[in-house]
């Protein structure tokens, strides 16, 4: 059996054991676990989540009303082509539909009914959203000011100020420098 010098024995039963290296480090993984649990506690408890919809039931019961607008949209040929110039701070377009729309019974639906609502939801911050209203000329084109569109892939949805049809599609900006969406691209299977 060997037996250990005078030196090496007095030195490691004299020193404390904070003064080794290797209760720290063993002590340093359970230490930095606590320290992500505690920051992760307090994302949780500091930040909203604001993907879940708080009224989900009534969204689901909607959506036979919003198919509707989908199929209005497709009988009409309902089209529009949409493209960002960052420089000059516009979004620019065309709303082209095949046939008109139903006329309408009074002065203010017959506004309403020209006004084209466009709608860019960005995919994870509804801060970021934006609701632009235009009124299309009579060849459909238009131009609405837009200070900044952040990187990202946009949820564009773009309807009539009737709410009697829309379009909807994703554009995923710069990538795509502009948009086409026509009703017949996601028309149903029949």
């Amino acid at each position: 059996m060997q037996t250990m010098s005078p030196k090496f024995a007095s030195t490691a039963a004299a020193a404390p054991w904070y003064r080794h290296r290797w209760p720290w480090l063993l002590m340093a993984g359970p230490a930095v676990v606590v320290v992500a649990g505690v920051f992760t506690a307090w994302l949780a408890i500091s930040r909203a989540d604001a993907l879940v919809a708080d009224d989900y039931y009534k969204q689901g019961k909607a959506i036979n009303k919003d198919l509707r607008r989908d199929h209005e949209a497709q009988r009409l040929g309902a089209a529009i082509g949409i493209a960002y110039d960052p420089a000059a701070g516009v979004l620019r377009g065309r709303l082209q539909l095949r046939q008109p729309a139903p006329q309408a019974q009074s002065q203010l639906a017959d506004q309403a009914s020209r006004t084209l609502i466009l709608n860019l939801v960005h995919p994870t911050q509804p801060s970021k959203d934006r609701t632009l209203q235009v009124q299309p000329a009579a060849d459909g084109s238009f131009s609405v000011p837009l200070v900044e569109m952040e990187q990202a892939r946009w949820r564009l949805v773009a309807e009539d100020g009737s709410h009697v049809w829309r379009l909807h599609g994703t554009w995923a900006w710069p990538q795509q420098r502009s948009m086409e969406m026509n009703a017949e691209a996601y028309a149903p299977a029949e």
